[in-house]
């Protein structure tokens, strides 16, 4: 291990931490997971995180390890991966955008919950976890894009360095695990810390962002595939 490995290793995970964190935000998905999980006991909040948690850990180590083996495998191109995916980002920004308030005090979210559909409830959130919770609304096409750059541009140089990167990489989405965990876990608190009618506008912006971001994804892979059709 030498300095030049070691402050390779910190450019990774600066450029990987940098790069991600505006398209994760999980202070934003926070609240939106609210939106979406709606008047449930805190304890389920935070298994919910950290299955998120752990899942985002997953995808981020597949995807830099083998994600373009697996898109060459499926004969699936980027610019279709955006056009996709940014079409579901758009789809669930659009149904949250339109969604009726469910922000609410803690209180009274336990009081809205019955012991016996805790059981159903966190069945039901589980099965959700990784789609769509962790997948598109944690990391979408935009995350996805990112770390397969990133990946590629780590692989150019020697074992050596090639190794430090990618762990620079990794460590990155490390960081950003856990961030997403106590962003999640503690989500009801968040928007608790907030008034009920500013968290419903704060709600209704993000969601409006979301949509915007899917659009913008969907935009960025079509307008790729459109000049393709043209030039043939």
């Amino acid at each position: 291990m030498n300095l030049t490995n070691i402050l390779l290793l910190w450019k990774f995970f600066a450029l990987a931490f940098s790069a991600l964190l505006p398209l994760v935000n999980p202070l934003g998905s926070a609240l939106l997971i609210v939106g979406f999980v709606g008047p449930v006991p805190i304890h389920l909040y935070q298994s919910l995180a950290r299955r998120i948690a752990i899942y985002v850990l997953f995808f981020f180590g597949i995807i830099e390890l083998i994600g373009s083996a697996i898109l060459n495998f499926f004969g699936v191109s980027l610019p279709i991966m955006q056009v996709s995916g940014g079409l579901v980002i758009a789809a669930m920004g659009w149904g949250l955008l339109n969604q009726k308030s469910t922000t609410s005090s803690t209180d009274e979210q336990k009081s809205q919950v019955e012991p016996e559909d805790i059981k159903a409830i966190s069945s039901s959130l589980s099965e959700r976890s990784f789609y769509p919770f962790t997948f598109p609304l944690t990391v979408g096409p935009g995350c996805l894009v990112v770390t397969l750059t990133l990946s590629a541009k780590a692989t150019q140089g020697n074992v050596s360095s090639t190794m430090f990167a990618h762990s620079g990489i990794f460590l990155a989405s490390i960081v950003m695990s856990a961030i997403i965990y106590v962003s999640y876990a503690n989500a009801p608190r968040i928007t608790k810390a907030i008034s009920p009618s500013t968290a419903h506008g704060v709600l209704r912006v993000i969601a409006f962002f979301l949509f915007c971001i899917g659009v913008q994804i969907t935009w960025a892979g079509l307008s790729v595939l459109l000049k393709d059709f043209i030039h043939h």
